[in-house]
């Protein structure tokens, strides 16, 4: 679940880089990785998961690539592609992050592995919220969670349902706030909440192709209202954060005792010290806020095939999920009953009794462009 604020990606380049030839084959126990997460994913396989994994499996190694973003695992899929298509080596086995429809006929094709029929020891341990599709795995996600200072606000009393927060933020002006939806995922997804509250909390009815302006203006209309109408109790009477950092650091100065946060960001400010161990956590039981999971596809035609399988199953084990919320301070892939139970009780404010969606494409465009002129006409989007 990539939140690269403010960056710009060379797709272009990086496709076009990824689809050069290497100067040599594909070796045998070498399972050729890609990725396009951020660095710190990068640095969690490099440190944890490809050390514990190789020393669990010898003669077998792993070589983890940075693809670069999105872009760049597209083209090395349409390089499977026309590998399969001739009987030549993609040069690649296991792809980070991927998406099983991307490139658009890669299932067609025939270049990834159907993960149900594969027959994993610890498929069945997956969490049931997280699958989209039998051909990639869910190993990791991440979620939009509400953050607060617990020395303000005691955690019996924190909300637990959109009407309760909605209680709170106007009986506490000032002591909320959220980024603006364009500058990053934590405030979006507070946005996108706002818009299950207006909708039935169905989050069903919003799919990637479903967006026209009539049913857009009617869907997001009733959501600026919600937004509006708690517009004046926010920090600084109406103010917004300008991404999911600012929102950390308000709450870390004593600014604000509640924002919406990532998981794993606020994990990991936690676990650094950036704010205190007296950070509270608490997820929406109504109807939780936005999330994701990150997914693990192994590449049919890959040379190493059977060994990125072993490695989607590792991934799966105990040890690498509770890592995962420990080290990395994302959320396990696998069903919360797979987790120690220590781990359980510490994250026990914060295990999702649902992971809702929510479609980017149109709809993105609609929601910023929206949240600007109707619930933010005086804020500057280019400030």
């Amino acid at each position: 679940m990539k939140r690269r604020d403010f960056m710009i990606s060379a797709a272009g380049t990086v496709a076009g880089m990824a689809l050069l030839p290497r100067m040599s084959f594909a070796a045998e126990g070498v399972i050729d990785w890609y990725t396009s997460s951020d660095s710190n994913i990068f640095d969690f396989w490099s440190n944890t998961v490809k050390p514990a994994f190789e020393a669990a499996n010898p003669g077998i190694t792993i070589n983890l690539v940075d693809a670069g973003d999105g872009a760049g695992i597209i083209a090395i899929g349409e390089r499977a592609i026309a590998a399969k298509q001739t009987g030549a080596d993609p040069q690649a086995d296991f792809f980070e992050s991927g998406n099983a429809q991307l490139p658009l006929d890669a299932i067609d094709a025939g270049i990834y592995v159907n993960m149900k029929e594969a027959g994993l020891s610890n498929y069945s341990k997956v969490n049931p919220l997280a699958f989209d599709s039998d051909y990639s795995l869910p190993y990791r996600g991440s979620q939009v969670l509400l953050a607060y200072d617990t020395t303000k606000l005691d955690p019996a009393d924190a909300p637990k349902t959109w009407d309760e927060l909605v209680a709170w933020i106007k009986a506490n002006p000032g002591e909320f706030v959220y980024n603006r939806p364009d500058k990053g995922g934590s405030g979006g997804n507070f946005v996108r909440r706002a818009i299950h509250q207006a909708n039935g909390l169905d989050p069903s009815l919003f799919t990637v192709d479903n967006y026209t302006q009539e049913f857009g203006d009617e869907a997001l209309g009733k959501a600026w209202e919600l937004l509006k109408d708690i517009a004046p109790s926010l920090y600084d009477n109406g103010a917004y954060s300008s991404g999911n950092t600012q929102s950390i650091q308000l709450l870390a100065q004593g600014v604000v005792t509640m924002t919406p946060v990532w998981s794993d960001q606020i994990l990991q400010a936690i676990d650094q010290g950036v704010l205190p161990e007296t950070t509270g956590l608490v997820q929406l039981q109504d109807l939780a806020l936005v999330g994701g999971f990150t997914r693990s596809i192994v590449l049919e035609n890959g040379v190493n095939r059977d060994a990125a399988l072993k490695l989607a199953d590792f991934i799966l084990s105990e040890e690498i999920q509770s890592a995962i919320l420990t080290e990395l301070g994302g959320f396990p892939g696998v069903s919360w009953d797979y987790i120690a139970p220590e781990l359980r009780e510490r994250f026990a404010d914060i295990v999702p009794q649902s992971i809702p969606t929510f479609p980017s494409g149109a709809w993105e465009a609609a929601i910023n462009d929206g949240w600007y002129r109707n619930v933010a006409p005086n804020v500057d989007r280019d400030s």
